[in-house]
């Protein structure tokens, strides 16, 4: 039953966009160098966990941010909390920022929480102090109950008072940052005149810029008109060579990467975000998808991920927040590909890169190398009731070394389906290898090879299990077990597979006659492992006359061997019913 509530009509189109903008450039553009960056994940994302971090788990997200390059590091709002106090102190007593990373605090415009915020970062080298107020048409009607100019009034007189505490602190290399906070529900010329005004107040140079920082601090509306308010401002705002424009979205549309990309394109130069998306409600910007996706464009993002696994290990700790299966770059399966065809193309992708010996990235589904990641390849390819030929081949090859041949992949890939379908789950690499060995290797009824000698044709005597006879013109002599009682067979032929074939089909001893019943249809081999002890494995395809071919196959150290237990294999195979239990 639907519910009454949920009607559409009550929602208004928000009406926020730079008047008669017609020259939009930022279509047009390509990303083509990293924003500066800045994490906020100490004090935005902080905010929103439901235990806020303590200080050893702050410092533990700090170490782990400078790790991955963050030369801006938004790390509280030291007049609100003890905690955020304590922390920055820490900080700054114990030396632990270095020389090239600005410690960024936020504070609001009031008196006593500025003077509180400087007292915090005495003794400081490089700090930003981000001062904000609400801007936006509703919060000035029903939060503040002011009009524009009291709004700006507020903004002005903070601008003043942080001016004046940072004079009192010489030793201190200070940057100011200003935030018209709900900037995408503020008109542009009252958000640019009120940023403006600040301006006024701090006097930012070429060399001494301020940061103007223009949150989507709710998402309002499509990427594409964000990036307009960005483009304009930014075209717009007077002395722009002495101006940083910031970007700080949020996700409440689920749209801030495409926000923050597209802001890039209209001219922001500074990134704020968190790692994985942390933030109120819907989260901030995911800075490490953007970074990424700056990667994997070839551009690069100068903040490293390369060992994701530990920043993931350690963001989990320190917020004790999950981060999602399909999180992109990150989550535990998005290397992983279920679907049949998705597997068989990477399959092939990554045999044609290794044969070809590319150094650039180009495999069918898989946009980033996982290594670069400190991934691992066993990741890419997991096996359930949706997938196909080639998940299964895949696995056999890279965690096993078999490389079946075309035609018995379709087969193999159909048995491990099945019983994948039956089970009820997904298949650990271990029980697709199990599967195989019971249904191609380990079949030794009704028919059991128990020995078997080869020679030439011309030698007077056998030569057990020779590997350096020549094929030419081959006897062979075996003894097959069958019920309980041993069956001596001879034959010639070109080769050992064919000289045993042959002795199979000369039989007329009734218990043997079935034996006779097939055509061979194909052979391949190749070593298993590597070292003077390898291994070969023999695969063998032969008809019965039946719908589906049938598949054995032979391992030893002496490939004849091998080949003669694939085929026995194979035969077997058509004489028993199997299932995939």
């Amino acid at each position: 039953m639907k519910n009454s509530e949920f009607n559409y009509k009550k929602y208004v189109k928000p009406n926020f966009q730079p008047k008669n903008f017609t020259n939009r450039e930022w279509p047009d553009k390509d990303i083509t160098k990293a924003p500066i960056w800045c994490s906020v994940d100490l004090r935005d994302g902080n905010q929103s966990l439901p235990t806020p971090m303590s200080v050893d788990e702050k410092m533990g997200m700090f170490k782990m941010l400078l790790d991955v390059g963050f030369k801006e590091i938004e790390v509280g709002f030291p007049s609100a909390s003890q905690t955020e106090y304590d922390f920055l102190r820490k900080l700054i007593d114990e030396n632990l920022i270095p020389d090239d990373v600005k410690v960024q605090v936020l504070t609001q415009s009031r008196e006593h929480l500025i003077t509180k915020t400087f007292e915090a970062l005495k003794g400081c080298k490089n700090a930003i102090v981000h001062l904000y107020n609400s801007t936006s048409v509703l919060q000035r009607d029903v939060v503040f109950n002011m009009d524009k100019e009291e709004i700006i009034g507020i903004a002005v007189k903070g601008a003043k008072l942080i001016k004046e505490e940072a004079a009192k602190y010489p030793e201190t290399n200070f940057q100011f940052e200003y935030s018209p906070e709900s900037f995408t529900g503020t008109e542009m010329d009252y958000a640019l005149e009120i940023c403006e005004a600040v301006m006024d107040v701090w006097q930012p140079t070429s060399e001494n810029k301020m940061i103007i920082n223009l949150p989507s601090t709710v998402e309002m509306t499509t990427p594409n008109r964000y990036a307009d308010q960005i483009e304009w401002f930014s075209k717009t705002i007077k002395n722009r060579d002495c101006v940083s424009i910031s970007l700080h979205p949020h996700n409440d549309r689920g749209t801030s990467t495409a926000a923050a990309e597209l802001g890039l394109l209209a001219g922001a130069d500074r990134i704020e975000g968190t790692l994985f998306g942390n933030g109120e409600r819907t989260g901030n910007l995911d800075i490490l998808i953007v970074g990424m996706n700056m990667y994997s464009q070839g551009v690069d993002p100068e903040l490293d991920f390369s060992n994701i696994n530990k920043i993931a290990e350690i963001y989990k700790d320190c917020t004790k927040l999950p981060i999602h299966e399909r999180h992109p770059y990150v989550g535990d399966l998005v290397f992983t590909a279920f679907s049949g065809s998705h597997q068989d193309a990477i399959r092939k992708g990554m045999k044609a890169r290794e044969s070809r010996g590319e150094y650039v990235w180009q495999v069918p589904y898989l946009p980033l190398d996982p290594h670069d990641l400190g991934r691992e390849y066993k990741e890419i390819i997991r096996i359930n009731s949706q997938s196909g030929k080639g998940g299964a081949a895949y696995i056999m090859e890279s965690e096993f070394g078999y490389n079946m041949p075309k035609a018995m992949q379709k087969y193999f890939g159909k048995v491990v389906k099945r019983r994948s379908d039956s089970m009820g789950k997904e298949l650990s690499p271990q029980e697709i290898f199990n599967l195989f060995e019971k249904w191609y290797i380990n079949i030794e009824t009704p028919y059991k090879l128990t020995k078997y000698k080869i020679s030439s044709v011309d030698s007077d005597s056998f030569d057990v299990d020779s590997n350096n006879i020549e094929t030419n013109n081959l006897l062979l002599e075996a003894v097959i077990n069958f019920n309980g009682h041993d069956y001596t067979i001879k034959g010639t032929g070109n080769g050992p597979v064919d000289a045993f074939s042959n002795a199979l089909m000369q039989q007329d001893e009734e218990e043997l006659k079935s034996l006779k019943n097939y055509k061979f249809v194909h052979y391949h081999e190749h070593a298993l492992g590597e070292g003077s002890h390898v291994k070969g494995v023999a695969y063998i395809q032969i008809d019965t006359g039946c719908t589906e071919p049938y598949f054995g196959v032979g391992i030893s150290e002496n490939i004849n061997t091998a080949a003669i237990s694939a085929l026995m294999n194979a035969i077997n195979k058509s004489y028993i019913k199997m299932d995939v239990n």
